[in-house]
């Protein structure tokens, strides 16, 4: 029997700022998520993000649980529980978050009870960072080298151009747009601090350094965010037809004052209203199961913005969840 251990973000326990606070402050300590030496993470996070961000960050969730919990976990466990279905008997599927649980660790105990052979691990991540993609890889090769998994263990790349994964969230936007009238569409990717991207660059001379060093294909690809998501945003703009004019890529949820991926999504949708857009199709493709980013950063306050400043409707397209084309997908990924 062969494993699959699917990887997401994870989530807090329960909208209550409690729980939230211990969350943010387990992910926000990961050094691959704010990557400045330990005590000054340390004082930042607990002195100044987690006791102040922990209440606005509850009142957030609370607009989006559901009665079943968490959409991010909800659309995990059944993603993963579809591709359990589709490859059968001959494999073995597991969830884990990296934040929260299920644990990566209890998911790598539930594989090794069931005596599987190998292990393939996805993080459902569709481009690579540090903190997303190598947080996950570190963390899981730590907890399956605990549990004497670690030579039964393999990673599955980045799958930012993967032809399922476009197809899937092409579908998906298809369903939900259903021919209605769109005047512009924006691909609005998760942001990440400048420094994360440059820091990478294997030749240090390349990233950042030109405005269109995304369009030339370098040794900087396997580990450049920016380059990955444009593919992505190119790639899905291409199968649905549409012109350079018609779409457009900005990078959200940036967080304190240091240079973060730009365009910045909060200031693009009213710019958007302002040149007399009307109604916006939004994608969030660095995301495959719908969260806070997606439900509530850009569903309501993405929104209320876009309307503020003058637009009709912004019409936030679902991330793939566990959209029938995903799951095939993923299980040619995996199998």
């Amino acid at each position: 029997m062969q494993g699959i251990l699917l990887v997401n973000l994870g989530t807090p326990k329960s909208p209550s700022t409690g729980d939230v606070r211990r969350y943010l402050r387990t992910f926000l300590m990961d050094p691959y998520v704010i990557d400045i030496p330990f005590i000054s993470r340390w004082l930042l996070v607990n002195l100044i993000i987690a006791p102040f961000r922990a209440p606005k960050s509850a009142a957030a969730y609370q607009k989006i649980w559901t009665d079943a919990g968490s959409p991010l976990l909800l659309h995990s466990r059944h993603l993963a529980q579809a591709v359990q279905t589709q490859l059968g008997n001959d494999y073995k599927v597991a969830l884990g978050m990296r934040y929260g649980e299920p644990s990566i660790q209890s998911a790598l105990q539930e594989l090794k009870a069931a005596e599987v052979e190998s292990i393939k691990v996805l993080p459902l991540y569709p481009h690579y960072a540090e903190s997303s993609t190598r947080t996950v890889v570190e963390h899981t090769r730590q907890t399956a080298q605990q549990e004497g998994l670690e030579s039964i263990l393999s990673f599955l790349p980045p799958f930012y151009e993967n032809k399922g994964f476009i197809q899937s969230a092409v579908a998906q936007a298809r369903s939900t747009l259903n021919g209605s009238e769109t005047d512009y569409y924006l691909f609005s990717f998760h942001g990440l601090p400048e420094r994360h991207i440059t820091k990478v660059d294997p030749t240090q001379q390349h990233c950042l350094q030109t405005e269109n060093c995304c369009d030339v294909t370098s040794e900087a690809l396997p580990t450049c965010y920016r380059a990955q998501c444009f593919r992505t945003a190119r790639a899905m703009a291409q199968a649905l037809g549409l012109n350079e004019e018609q779409y457009g890529i900005s990078f959200q949820s940036r967080l304190g004052r240091t240079p973060w991926l730009k365009p910045y999504t909060d200031l693009v949708l009213p710019e958007l209203a302002q040149q007399g857009k009307r109604r916006v199709a939004v994608f969030c493709p660095a995301f495959v199961a719908d969260c806070l980013e997606t439900l509530e950063e850009i569903g309501i306050r993405g929104k209320e913005l876009f309307v503020e400043a003058g637009g009709e409707d912004l019409q936030t397209v679902p991330c793939v969840n566990s959209h029938p084309e995903w799951v095939n997908a993923v299980c040619q990924l995996v199998a």
